[in-house]
């Protein structure tokens, strides 16, 4: 496995930030830490090493490059299987867009009304830019998957009940798409600390104020439309996406576009619709067409599968509004935290983590209001036992039978897949249901 030291630093951080988020230490001691470690730039550290060695007498470089290409291939082993597919996997930076144009949203706001909603994508953020997140478990950082312009590891996590819910507005729209697109957007940035476009578009999903006048709404019911936050963008983004595709499909059916519906949506929504039906389809012609709106194209159709892979787990099933489906979003938060042997309470993490039964019981206790005991053999005793082909997302999965009842409890999610935490050493993480597990229904 060739690996470069910094994709490695750059997980090692992300882990070390997951942990610090998961303590009970005072705020200001996590911020103060977290601010450590954001200041951390992986190119400054390849560099830092390669000083190193350069420094060294001749005929000891040469071995000392080895020694460190060694050290860091086997991290890289050790830490791939608690990472994302493909995050130790450099990315292949891209070349740095044009200036975005103009865009216009559907016909059906005149184009020349001066409030007419203007939307304006930002161009995709630079592979290994350094940013700061909201303080939440997850932080950015580069590439967490293939193809995938600076996802943040775990974030999907943060954002895939809405993905699913925004996915779920018109046929035409899949999740996979709207995670590409934010991904291509604002790698995920969100908060008050999320960078603002040159243009002004605001927000992970870069909406314009004009935009977010028509399409930004309460969705979460939190008591403000934020386009800095998660929600509200998401769901925004949906609804003018499935406007945008069912305008276009009409332009088509008249003859006044062609091209593939998808591909000239995804156009519309960085260049505005007008340039689509100026261009009669893909939006052509200007450089900034050329050099910026269809490489964003190209950008988010090729990374589409990939994020399709990644959220399959947590939306493969639908999660359903009720109890089951705010079990498992309450415990997806907490992807990648450490498992701490009797760590976790109702409030959420204790001692660093989570061990399996912590796990459930925070994710019960914040879906439902639900206490359960706290172990795995005690939980065995709450709810009914159903057969494991009828278990549904939000019902707990039992195994590691023992003397005494089960050693080990998860959240099942769907897909055949669970959330758990699984053992020593290891970190909350989605698996697949082990052959010998029971389920019982909770609510």
């Amino acid at each position: 496995m060739s690996v470069d030291p910094s994709t490695l630093i750059v997980a090692v951080v992300a882990a070390a930030g997951a942990f610090i988020q998961g303590t009970d230490a005072p705020p200001e001691i996590k911020d103060q830490a977290t601010q450590t470690l954001e200041s951390y730039s992986s190119p400054s550290a390849d560099q830092q090493v390669a000083d190193v060695i350069a420094a060294l007498p001749e005929p000891v470089r040469a071995p000392a490059q080895q020694a460190v290409d060694d050290a860091t291939a086997a991290a890289a082993a050790a830490l791939e299987p608690y990472l994302p597919p493909g995050v130790l996997t450099p990315p292949t930076p891209d070349p740095a867009p044009a200036t975005p144009p103009q865009p216009v949203v559907p016909e059906s706001v005149p184009e020349t009304t001066p409030s007419a909603p203007v939307f304006l994508s930002s161009p995709p953020a630079v592979e290994g830019e350094a940013t700061t997140g909201t303080g939440s478990v997850v932080q950015p950082v580069p590439a967490a998957f293939p193809r995938a312009s600076l996802a943040p590891v775990g974030a999907i996590a943060l954002f895939a009940p809405w993905l699913r819910k925004a996915g779920a507005i018109c046929d035409g729209i899949k999740p996979a798409t709207l995670a590409a697109l934010y991904a291509a957007e604002n790698g995920f940035r969100y908060g008050a600390t999320a960078p603002v476009s040159p243009s002004g578009a605001l927000g992970p999903g870069q909406f314009m104020p004009g935009t977010w006048a028509i399409y930004g709404k309460d969705t979460d019911e939190d008591g403000k439309a934020d386009v800095l936050g998660i929600a509200d963008p998401v769901m925004a983004s949906g609804n003018l996406l499935c406007d945008t595709y069912e305008q276009i499909d009409a332009w088509k059916r008249q003859g006044r576009v062609s091209g593939d519906t998808l591909d000239l949506t995804i156009a519309a929504y960085n260049a505005g619709s007008g340039a689509v039906l100026r261009s009669g389809g893909m939006p052509s012609g200007s450089p900034d067409y050329e050099n910026q709106t269809k490489p964003y194209v190209a950008k988010i159709r090729g990374s589409e599968l990939s994020f399709a892979q990644l959220l399959a787990p947590l939306i493969g099933s639908p999660l359903g509004d009720g109890a089951g489906g705010r079990v498992v979003e309450s415990a997806v938060r907490y992807l990648g935290l450490p498992y701490v042997w009797g760590g976790g309470t109702i409030d959420g993490p204790s001692g660093g983590g989570f061990d399996c039964s912590g796990l459930t019981s925070f994710a019960v206790h914040a879906a439902a209001g639900i206490t359960l005991p706290r172990t795995s053999e005690t939980q065995w005793n709450i709810g009914q036992e159903i057969p494991m082909d009828q278990a549904r997302p939000g019902d707990l999965l039992f195994g590691n039978w023992q003397s005494g009842g089960p050693g080990h409890v998860a959240i099942y999610i769907g897909n055949g897949q669970m959330i758990h935490a699984p053992t020593t050493g290891d970190v909350v993480r989605i698996a697949d249901v082990f052959p010998e597990m029971k389920a019982r229904r909770i609510f």
